[in-house]
């Protein structure tokens, strides 16, 4: 969506302001090249590499580097974790941030990863619109997210005040994977 609107602004701009229209089009090379990766990424199996072999931490702070709207991540005692566990977490996690960037009109979001005794907790937080959630209706997106997350013995929680943002969150049962199991 980021790009359509961009290339919009870069076609009115060829006439008016050609130096401009040239730095928009090579923002957007980088923008294209941006989701060509995150595309490869999904191509390559449900796994990202990124998140195998780095974590979940690592992943996501990759992923909110690609965002169209500042994200930061912030991570307590997180660890790695099995990987339907570290899967849930991470695609949930994007889920919200593109929800994030394609109807909130945010200008800041905060990933929230905290891990306890036996749970990983997730929480993505935006400054936006919020919504009413009891006549909002709830997409695919939010469905696929609860679906994956109650598959793991957990339970999705969004919290929103229309004017004042959203939250998205979860408690997951998860042990810490042994150095033997990360290996």
């Amino acid at each position: 969506m980021a790009l359509k609107v961009k290339l919009g602004l870069a076609l009115m701009l060829l006439d008016r302001d050609p130096a401009k229209a040239a730095a928009t089009l090579a923002q957007l090379k980088g923008d294209a090249d941006e989701a060509l990766e995150t595309l490869r990424d999904l191509a390559r199996g449900i796994y990202p590499p990124l998140l195998a072999d780095r974590g979940l931490v690592v992943a996501l702070e990759s992923q909110a580097r690609k965002a169209t709207v500042p994200v930061t991540v912030q991570a307590e005692g997180v660890g790695r974790y099995p990987q339907d566990v570290e899967a849930t977490v991470y695609f949930c996690v994007l889920e919200a941030l593109q929800n994030v960037q394609k109807y909130a009109g945010a200008e800041h979001v905060v990933v929230h990863l905290v891990a306890h005794a036996n749970t990983l907790t997730f929480e993505v937080t935006d400054d936006g619109a919020g919504f009413d959630a009891a006549t909002a209706k709830k997409g695919a997106g939010l469905t696929n997210m609860s679906d994956r997350v109650e598959a793991l013995g957990g339970h999705l929680a969004i919290t929103t005040v229309h004017g004042a943002g959203t939250t998205v969150s979860s408690e997951l049962p998860a042990h810490e994977r042994t150095p033997e199991e990360t290996a």
